[in-house]
């Protein structure tokens, strides 16, 4: 039997992280440590280790080194070894050559074994582990100096990549003298002395020193590129990471225009790389050249520095028109996008109901105005590159006059006209690049502050938040005067709302359309936070409670299920995708779901389309079902389970479903008195209110009969 079959999900290294948290005593929970994270089959990989690892106050790192030379200070760390297995290592005797280490299967006691022994089976990665020091409300000074923010803790990482980058850069800034001193000599020195041997030993060195700027451009562009690749993963993983863990309240109101706005990184991406920094490591050595170009004659300088000064100016005036036309683009290309991606979505119901036309005319109507705007952005755009090569080849004519005056007088030489000539275009290069910079500045700034406005949204795990771990809940729920909207422009969807339910209890909600009946299901999912008043599960207030946690321990249906592109398994796996072939097995079988199964040749791995269009509107709602029954948790909350089901399927989904439920908590929403026969007591709501609560059979014969009709 393989490691990864004994060992809970999470894979090997979350098993010897939870060892490392016992040895520094920290709290340990595999649902917070888990959420969230890219896993592969359900494992966590050394490149997502340091992200989970960071989540319970560790900062680690892995680093390639010999088991002898592992740092002892830094002790325990984790050690991987072949076959995909680890160990913790908890001391190291060099001199005994002896290792005591802890395997995760038997986390409890150590095992002291030879250094050779061990090497044999190491891949000589090592993972270092150590709880960091955590400031506190007496620090704040120290907390704010600590900050480097989202975007530049990304761009400090990549710090050693630049360094290399700005060392390139002097090389060649260095090297970019050679050709106009090597054309200097030869016109001084070499033709009018003919001096041959000297012009071959030039020509070897100038050959030697083009042939390293070659190289050194290559290396410089290399990592350049490799640092833009680092940052755009990296950035692009925590931009997902909030986005996905951003409370339901700041869910925005279109999701295409939303994501245009995610997708507006590229533009900074694309500022942080190519040309644009390169421009700004070169711009230091414009002073270099213009002091070469003084020594060999101070008059050539002036025209160079005019130009630049000429240049710069409109360049700046252009950003400004720049800014403002970037900002119009931004806001059109997001309300594009927005109706494409409502369209397809939707691409049933635009065509059930003929508004093709509407669709097309919004479509054309946003892709006409930001046409008009980019071509207004292009053209002022193209406007500062033709500037700058304009003003480069106006210098370069000024300084010939100015050059050939100064060798009439005698105060320059022929050879050094042509090397001022030379620099002067090396010298407004850069200087033009840095105009262009300022063209691209204004794309990127927009998209900075639209992803900030992201990235300062609440989340539902603020970092530095504790949680009280509550790896399995009872299933007690209690409502202290709860109150909630969900806007601060919206009326009360619960006003006041009192009950508590005990583990096990079984309770329906009935009530008319819009009295709070699903709202309550979200509150107890945490989806929401409550205005005014507490939510209390198993005796703790809701949000001392970690969301991962609390909603491993709910099975949930939802009035309307979502079904992701995939197969039939990976949507039933969604929210356990560690479930063992037995689990899946019982939940598809309650759920009624073994007659889709059987009937199609891919059975499991029926793909289900987005959104899962290639499923009935009954079978997607029993995939709903088997997911919330797939964990087996203590809380199950269903809103309308059975709304889109026949009645013999539902029947049978009841009969499983009371079943199931014997020991837990059960919660339904329901218009259908068929669902009644699953609970004792029921809750009736009118207006964010309750207006009944007790056993079924009492609160249904108090109801009148219109009172029944105006609930159910």
């Amino acid at each position: 039997m393989q490691i990864d079959d004994v060992l809970e999900h999470g894979g090997i290294l979350v098993d010897c992280l939870e060892i490392l948290c016992r040895y520094h005593d920290r709290e340990f929970s595999r649902e917070t440590l888990l959420s969230g994270l890219p896993l592969q089959d359900g494992k966590l990989t050394p490149s997502a280790f340091s992200r989970a690892a960071k989540r319970i106050g560790f900062k680690s790192k892995v680093v390639s080194k010999p088991l002898a030379n592992i740092n002892v200070a830094l002790l325990p760390a984790i050690l991987l070894l072949h076959d995909n297995q680890a160990c913790v290592i908890t001391s190291l005797d060099i001199t005994n050559e002896q290792v005591e280490v802890i395997y995760p299967e038997l986390s409890d006691s150590s095992v002291t074994l030879s250094l050779s022994e061990l090497n044999r089976s190491s891949s000589d990665l090592v993972i270092y582990a150590r709880p960091e020091f955590a400031f506190d409300a007496r620090s704040p000074v120290l907390q704010k100096l600590s900050k480097d923010g989202w975007f530049w803790g990304v761009i400090k990482e990549c710090r050693a990549l630049y360094k290399d980058v700005i060392i390139a850069a002097i090389a060649l800034g260095m090297l970019s003298i050679a050709m106009p001193l090597f054309v200097m000599n030869v016109y001084d020195r070499v033709v009018p002395n003919h001096a041959i041997e000297t012009l071959w030993v030039l020509a070897a060195g100038i050959l030697i020193a083009l042939t390293a700027d070659f190289i050194l451009r290559l290396v410089r562009s290399y990592f350049v590129e490799l640092a833009a690749s680092r940052i755009d993963v990296k950035v692009s993983a925590i931009i997902m990471e909030r986005v996905l863990g951003m409370q339901l309240k700041n869910r925005p109101a279109s999701a295409g225009s939303f994501a245009s706005n995610i997708q507006s990184f590229e533009a900074v991406r694309n500022f942080f790389s190519s040309i644009t920094l390169i421009a700004l490591v070169d711009l230091p050595f414009v002073f270099l050249y213009l002091t070469v170009i003084a020594i060999i004659g101070v008059p050539l300088s002036v025209p160079i520095i005019v130009g630049a000064l000429l240049l710069l100016s409109y360049a700046l005036a252009a950003h400004r028109k720049l800014e403002s036309l970037s900002e119009q683009t931004m806001k059109a290309s997001s309300m594009r996008n927005a109706i494409l991606v409502e369209s397809l979505t939707n691409i049933e119901d635009v065509k059930s109901f003929h508004s093709e036309c509407k669709t097309q005319a919004s479509w054309e109507k946003s892709t006409i105005y930001i046409a008009r705007v980019n071509a207004q952005s292009r053209l002022i755009s193209s406007s500062i590159a033709n500037a700058a090569s304009w003003v480069q080849q106006c210098v370069g004519v000024v300084i010939m006059l100015v050059g050939v005056h100064l060798v009439i007088a005698g105060d320059l030489t022929q050879g050094g006209l042509i090397a001022a000539y030379l620099l002067s275009s090396r010298t407004m290069a850069p200087i033009g690049q840095s105009a262009a910079v300022l063209a691209q500045f204004h794309h990127a700034a927009i998209a900075m502050h639209s992803l900030n406005e992201i990235m300062e949204k609440e989340v539902e795990r603020p970092p530095g938040k504790h949680w009280l771990s509550h790896p399995i809940l009872r299933g007690d729920i209690e409502f202290k005067d709860v109150r909630f909207k969900y806007s601060d422009d919206s009326n009360e969807a619960l006003s006041g709302i009192n009950f508590s339910i005990k583990a096990g209890e079984k309770v329906a909600i009935l009530g008319r359309n819009g009295s709070g009946k699903s709202t309550i299901e979200k509150l107890i999912l945490g989806l929401y936070e409550p205005n005014a008043g507490s939510i209390l599960i198993d005796n703790t207030d809701i949000h001392q409670v970690d969301p991962a946690e609390l909603r491993h321990n709910i099975g949930y249906v939802p009035q309307s299920v979502a079904l992701f592109f995939g197969s039939l398994k990976d949507n039933i796996t969604l929210s356990a995708w560690h479930a063992k072939d037995e689990q899946i097995l019982s939940a598809c079988q309650q759920s009624q779901l073994f007659e889709l199964i059987n009937s199609h040749p891919d059975g499991f791995d029926l793909q289900v389309g987005e959104q899962g269009r290639l499923l009935s509107g009954g079978q997607r709602q029993a995939v709903g079902i088997a997911r919330a029954l797939l964990n087996d948790p203590p809380i199950l909350l269903m809103d309308e389970p059975t709304s889109s089901l026949d009645h013999n399927s539902e029947a049978k989904i009841i009969k499983n479903i009371k079943r199931t439920s014997l020991n837990k908590t059960l919660l339904v929403v329901t218009h259908r008195s068929s669902l009644l026969d699953l609970v004792d007591r029921v809750i009736v709501l009118d207006k964010g209110k309750i207006i009944a609560d007790g056993p079924k059979a009492q609160v249904l014969a108090s109801l009148a009969p219109q009172s029944v009709e105006k609930v159910s």
